[in-house]
């Protein structure tokens, strides 16, 4: 595990778009698993920025999001799909055909979760994924359970999580209450993660998922087993874990 402690969340986002773009630099063919919610916002802006001088060429990158509520279609503000378009998408040069992120308007739910992790092992895996943690440890949709989900499946959402979103919604009535998720086997088994948080809002959960026992309680902790895991955390995010573990600053 590496730990990169930013000052603040604008040093965070160039920090956590470092990694990413030298992924991109690096393997321009690369797939990159994507996560929506605020934190990964700055970093995609600051990504579309180096993009627009020059810097980042996305033509051949592929890319497979984490998540989708169930219940949205893609032109629904709401939806994942919307938020990507809207925060990257259509600001970079990637192939529309080349990104992919769940149908939460199929038919038939476990068949849509069959197909998309056959789309990515059919990739040939995640190169790098980016991933949020929820107040709850929560990563994808992945919710606290007695057991770490394995792959893609239908998960109903905690009612942290669904209060945790409500501020994107009119009202907590319109949150929905399930989505599809990416499930733990296919996170863990991409080639190298970067975990982002900021806020002293996530403070105590990063101590935990970081250097708690590994517990499905816990879904973010399962990461500690990671090969190649990155940590971009502003100083608020990582309060109690340089407070608890100052060895690793």
């Amino acid at each position: 595990m590496k730990l990169i402690m930013a000052k603040n969340y604008s040093d965070l986002s160039r920090k956590a778009a470092n990694v990413v773009s030298a992924t991109v630099i690096l393997h321009p063919n690369c797939v990159l698993g994507l996560a929506t919610g605020s934190t990964p916002v700055g970093m995609y802006k600051q990504l579309i920025e180096w993009y627009q001088k020059g810097d980042l060429d996305f033509k051949a990158v592929k890319s497979i999001n984490l998540d989708e509520y169930v219940g949205l279609d893609a032109q629904s503000d709401q939806s994942y799909r919307y938020f990507m378009n809207e925060n990257l998408f259509n600001h970079i040069n990637i192939d529309r055909s080349n990104t992919s992120v769940p149908n939460g308007m199929a038919a038939d739910i476990e068949r849509e979760c069959k197909r998309y992790d056959k789309h990515i092992h059919d990739l040939g895996g995640v190169d790098l994924q980016v991933l949020g943690i929820g107040n709850n440890g929560h990563i994808g949709f992945n919710e606290p359970d007695e057991a770490f989900e394995q792959e893609t499946h239908l998960v109903n959402l905690a009612q942290k999580t669904i209060d945790a979103n409500s501020r994107f919604f009119d009202s907590i009535d319109d949150v929905p209450k399930q989505a599809i998720t990416m499930g733990i086997k296919s996170i863990m088994q991409a080639k190298s993660i970067v975990l982002l948080a900021s806020g002293e809002g996530k403070a105590d959960i990063m101590e935990k998922a970081l250097f708690g026992p590994i517990t499905p309680k816990v879904p973010a902790s399962i990461l500690q087993l990671h090969p190649h895991l990155i940590v971009v955390a502003d100083k608020d995010a990582l309060k109690v874990v340089s407070q608890m573990h100052p060895e690793f600053f």
